[in-house]
């Protein structure tokens, strides 16, 4: 059995369409019962969508149907999650959230008691005991629903005491909360570190989450960075997972930058436990030749922060990431946390400033999406596949051809990236010329 409903972040849908209020306490019930504890103790915490509040009552009465006491935590980042985990021993940990999609979908993904997120064979095991349906024995005890107090309090201490030698005094911050779960908890430990703080998309209204601002939108943040001479921008997305920064001039400093920037400088510190990072195949060419030059060991997975935490967790190194903005700290959290991140970006800059950043060359890059006819086309298209090879290999050294179908849509990818705006952009346009002609 395969799953259906799980994908690489949890459960993930338009609210009361796929995502349902009696999907969500099944879920609940299931995974409640999947923890094996006599009275699960079970943390319930969410983003700012306007669904959040049925889909927290539904989950709430699952995990209470299955005997266990809910906490709700109410509106924070994801990345809290696994840190109360620690803090107060939880067995499971709810987060709601559909991330950086827009208000209409939400989601669920579950946090285990060691504070990672469930494996792959334990949300089946919740599968199947959904397919199950009815005729579970009755618990021997109903639980409680009450609330966490002080949950953000806690979060906010937990990044105070790691980042506590970091000194923001003098620095000029403007941050981009997403309209989502970060617009508290981010502007307080920016200014508890001594921060000059200004925010935007901090005024959650359950449907402007990730609406023209975040990291997925982060052209405005560069723009109001620029004019309001602010000396950096950090945008987060609607769970508070990833980030990416604008330097003073607005230029977008992306994951790669980020991931370049701390694992120089945890290296330097010998806090790079492992000697090196994990990143995906998107991850720029020139983040390779800087680790290269640096002595730093560089691992690649398929794109998704799931496949670059089993990575992690693999070799037992520290650092991983996506160019997307999860930057992944093991010696602070065990997900991503874009607001760690960003700390952690300001500690490896020392009190430089953002445009001084020297830890990696960019390569330029063009990425260009095809639809095609099928999904797995790709496979057995001879012409196409000899060309990327034949392009590869003419880039050895210097640059690197990907084409890869995405996992989620009939669609092929060609990346290309080359030492020149010009030979990058010529490469990949014919590179996608033929599969749009041997494909689309």
């Amino acid at each position: 059995m395969t799953r259906k409903l799980f994908g690489t972040d949890g459960v993930r849908g338009v609210a009361g369409g796929l995502l349902t209020a009696e999907l969500a306490l099944g879920l609940a019930q299931a995974a409640t019962r999947k923890t094996g504890a006599t009275r699960p103790q079970v943390l319930i915490v969410r983003d700012t969508r306007e669904s959040g509040e049925m889909l927290q009552a539904a989950v709430a009465a699952g995990v209470s149907a299955a005997g266990g006491d809910a906490l709700l935590g109410g509106v924070l980042p994801t990345p809290a999650a696994p840190l109360l985990i620690g803090r107060y021993s939880f067995d499971l940990a709810v987060v709601l959230s559909a991330s950086h999609n827009p208000y209409e979908d939400n989601g669920i993904k579950f946090f285990a008691g060691d504070g990672y997120k469930l494996s792959d064979e334990s949300e089946l095991e919740i599968e199947r005991e959904l397919e199950r349906g009815e005729g579970h024995e009755v618990p021997p005890q109903i639980g409680h629903v009450r609330e966490l107090r002080g949950a953000g309090e806690d979060y906010l201490r937990e990044l105070h005491s790691h980042f506590a030698e970091l000194d923001l005094s003098g620095l000029d911050v403007l941050l981009d909360c997403a309209n989502g779960a970060t617009h508290r908890v981010a502007p307080e430990i920016f200014r508890r570190l001594g921060a000059k703080v200004t925010v935007i998309a901090d005024q959650p209204d359950g449907r402007n989450i990730n609406a023209g601002c975040g990291s997925t939108h982060i052209e405005q943040l560069g723009v109001r960075v620029r004019e309001g001479e602010h000396g950096v921008g950090f945008a987060f997305d609607g769970d508070g997972d990833r980030v990416l920064a604008v330097d003073r001039t607005g230029a977008v400093v992306d994951g790669d930058e980020l991931m370049a920037l701390a694992s120089l400088h945890l290296s330097e510190q010998e806090r790079l436990n492992g000697g090196g990072i994990v990143v995906t195949v998107m991850t720029n060419y020139g983040f390779h030749s800087a680790m290269e030059r640096a002595g730093v060991e560089v691992a690649i997975t398929q794109v998704g922060d799931r496949y670059v935490l089993e990575e992690m967790r693999a070799r037992g190194w520290v650092l991983g990431g996506e160019q997307s903005g999860h930057i992944i700290d093991m010696s602070f959290n065990r997900t991503g946390d874009g607001i760690a991140g960003a700390l952690l970006t300001l500690e490896a800059l020392a009190g430089r400033d953002l445009t001084e950043r020297d830890a990696m060359q960019k390569l330029p890059q063009r990425l260009v999406n095809i639809r095609v006819r099928e999904r797995g086309a790709l496979e057995s298209a001879t012409e196409v596949n000899e060309a990327v090879s034949a392009a590869g290999k003419a880039l050895e050294g210097r640059g690197r051809v990907l084409v890869r179908p995405s996992g989620t849509e009939p669609l092929v990818r060609v990346m290309v990236e080359a030492p020149t705006q010009d030979e990058t952009d010529e490469v990949c346009e014919r590179l996608a010329a033929l599969v749009q002609r041997q494909l689309g």
